[in-house]
């Protein structure tokens, strides 16, 4: 690609990412100041006015950069020139790896380097696999259990309906957040330092221990701390979960490993979520309700007031969440070489042999193809 294009397109992206974090934190902002005062019509249509513009904000620079590339000329066409030679050479090859993969059972138990493509079989009966998949359980399905019970929680602890709705909304926007932050701060530290991306996602387990914690002992006000670390660390967790799968077992079986990977959410919410948080909540509430002699009417709503409704459910939680910290150092340990070395080694080599191919391609008179792009 053209360095001056490549460069023109990341200018592009990055005027989109700040649109985006600039209406975020307007929005933040806008929470944060109606929770301590009260709008008059004139403040609330300046603040949608404002929203409106960020939202169509985009369009501006996408109208923008067309204008600037129709008032240049177009370049001539963009041709791929392809080696026949080489290309038969990469048909042959595919062929016997065809071969070679269709006795998948030979090699289920052993996997190529750390980097290169696993098979299926071998990506899930991978020990890095089940680390990955065991603390992806505990630090989503606990994230994902404080989002969902948020509003019952902040009822139980005696919140108006004004601050629940607050909560949802700093979990949605520090959701989006933590994603941003995870993808580029862990690239950047990766590139420029050789941060392990497992480390990353320890430490960010880590953290979302503490929101659990915040909501089990419910300290003053703390639940707007709380909304806002969990919806952050459960934002930042996927792109490592993604990012790692793709970066340990190769991206040829990447769509399928992606869904596995993403089936540690729906198991880690039901274990976490049904039969921990909802069957503690159920109990303390019958236990208050006995308690004030009411008696309980067939298919009654249970309703729970007070700290004893989620405490000892979100100690479970971030117990199960740091257990979960602690088995990802594991993986931080088995992958700390590969991370050290250049994960991305293997794409330049293939590229420096395709370029190699080529050129003997050209030297040996073989003939070429040249193709439109």
């Amino acid at each position: 690609m053209n360095p001056v294009h490549q460069r023109n397109e990341i200018g592009v992206f990055y005027k989109f990412l700040y649109i985006s974090l600039g209406l975020a934190g307007f929005l933040m902002v806008m929470i944060i100041v109606q929770k301590n005062t009260t709008f008059n019509q004139t403040e609330y249509g300046a603040s949608a006015a404002m929203v409106l513009f960020l939202l169509f904000l985009p369009l501006a620079v996408l109208f923008g950069e067309q204008f600037k590339h129709s008032s240049v000329e177009d370049p001539l066409p963009k041709v791929k020139v392809v080696a026949a030679a080489a290309e038969a050479e990469n048909n042959n090859n595919n062929h016997i790896n065809n071969k070679i993969e269709s006795r998948w059972w030979e090699n289920v138990l052993s996997p190529p380097e750390r980097g290169e493509d696993y098979n299926i079989l071998q990506a899930l009966f991978s020990i890095d696999m089940l680390i990955l998949f065991f603390a992806g359980t505990c630090g989503c399905g606990g994230t994902l259990t404080a989002i969902d019970n948020l509003g019952q929680i902040g009822t139980s602890l005696g919140y108006p309906k004004k601050s629940i709705s607050t909560f949802v909304s700093l979990v949605s926007i520090w959701n989006y957040l933590g994603r941003v932050f995870s993808g580029f701060v862990s690239e950047h530290m990766l590139i420029k330092y050789k941060f392990p991306r497992p480390l990353m996602f320890t430490m960010i387990l880590l953290l979302s221990c503490v929101g659990h914690l915040l909501i089990a002992f419910n300290v003053p006000n703390s639940l707007y701390v709380a909304s806002v670390i969990i919806g952050f660390c459960f934002g930042a967790q996927w792109p490592l979960i993604f990012a790692i799968v793709s970066e340990v077992f190769g991206l040829k079986y990447y769509s399928t490993l992606y869904n596995f990977g993403g089936m540690a959410s729906p198991i880690g919410l039901y274990v976490l979520n049904v039969r921990v948080t909802g069957h503690l909540y159920d109990k303390e509430a019958k236990r208050q309700l006995a308690a004030s002699g009411i008696k309980r009417h067939s298919g009654q709503e249970l309703n729970c007031v007070g700290t004893s409704c989620y405490k000892l459910s979100f100690l479970i939680i971030a117990a199960a969440t740091f257990a979960g910290a602690i088995v990802s150092l594991i993986l931080v340990v088995r992958t700390y070489s590969f991370y050290k070395g250049d994960i991305y080694k293997r794409y330049k080599l293939e590229e420096e042999e395709g370029a190699a191919a080529l050129h003997n391609g050209r030297e040996n008179g073989q003939g070429i193809k040249v193709v439109a792009a």
